[in-house]
């Protein structure tokens, strides 16, 4: 018969194992990742795959920065990635706050499209918003994920901002405009700083979703100055030819930004999405 202690201890034994596991699984990848941009070609190519490189090698990281226009795409991402979010995250708590504060007809059904316009498939969107591109005469530029991007960020920011606007007290905006301040000067100088974790979730998510977006940028950009990086990275995939190194290389960089991101706005990120998560 199994004593209260040792269930306690086997319940442990089990928790912990099942941590190892996960992180086995979830790690393993990123490591398999770091570990192949560093071998040399010949070594990636060896039928008995090591786990180690015999002799680190950035033979990778030298062909995929002087060798094809990296840099130029990482440029490019990151500029989409920036003013996409800025956009995105200005319009959405301005429509936010506007949605959890006043009272209009059409209220309710309004936050309702906004949030079935989330849960609606990108791919329906495409073409649609492929003819828009081309109408406005911005296929082939990177102008047109400016375009096309905060269509998908800005329904989940706007929703996720509507439950953080509501958890703050009201009496606290009211105490202000009984002070004189204006409905926007209550807005900028009270709750957007009360609101700075939901807002700062909301920008991570945002930049997030841009930097990482593939198909819409692998679509309508075929000029290779103005492409992204996930597009830039696909490129060095020639038919059934892989270029391990660049390829592993350009992978580990390009995720080196969202990590910084993560690592920098993680205390917001969690207290964002809980806090945001409470009223709807």
């Amino acid at each position: 018969m199994i004593t209260g202690k040792k269930s306690d201890k086997l319940k442990k034994i089990f928790l912990y194992l099942s941590i190892v596991i996960f992180l086995i699984v979830t790690l393993f990848p990123i490591y398999w990742m770091i570990n192949t941009s560093l071998k040399t070609t010949k070594e990636i190519y060896l039928l008995k795959p090591t786990f180690f490189p015999k002799k680190i090698s950035f033979e990778g990281y030298k062909n995929l920065f002087f060798e094809t226009r990296f840099l130029v795409h990482m440029k490019n991402s990151l500029t989409v990635s920036l003013l996409t979010t800025f956009v995105a995250v200005f319009f959405s708590m301005l429509a936010a706050y506007a949605i959890a504060r006043f009272q209009f007809r059409g209220k309710k059904l309004i936050s309702r499209c906004i949030i079935y316009s989330y849960l609606m498939p990108r791919s329906v969107m495409y073409i649609p918003l492929y003819l828009l591109v081309v109408f406005v005469g911005l296929s082939n530029s990177r102008f047109a994920l400016y375009l096309i991007y905060p269509t998908f960020v800005v329904p989940y920011a706007t929703w996720m901002l509507i439950s953080y606007f509501k958890s703050i007290s009201v009496e606290i905006e009211e105490s202000a405009l009984i002070e004189g301040c204006s409905r926007m000067q209550t807005f900028f100088k009270i709750v957007f700083p009360l609101s700075m974790p939901g807002i700062a979730s909301t920008a991570i998510f945002s930049f997030t979703f841009c930097w990482n977006e593939f198909l819409y940028a692998f679509v309508i950009i075929t000029n290779d100055l103005q492409k992204t990086i996930t597009v830039g990275l696909a490129d060095l995939i020639v038919d059934d030819l892989y270029a391990w190194g660049p390829l592993m290389g350009g992978a580990v960089i390009s995720t080196l930004p969202v990590v910084i991101l993560y690592m920098f706005a993680s205390k917001y990120l969690v207290t964002g999405i809980s806090l945001g998560g409470i009223k709807g």
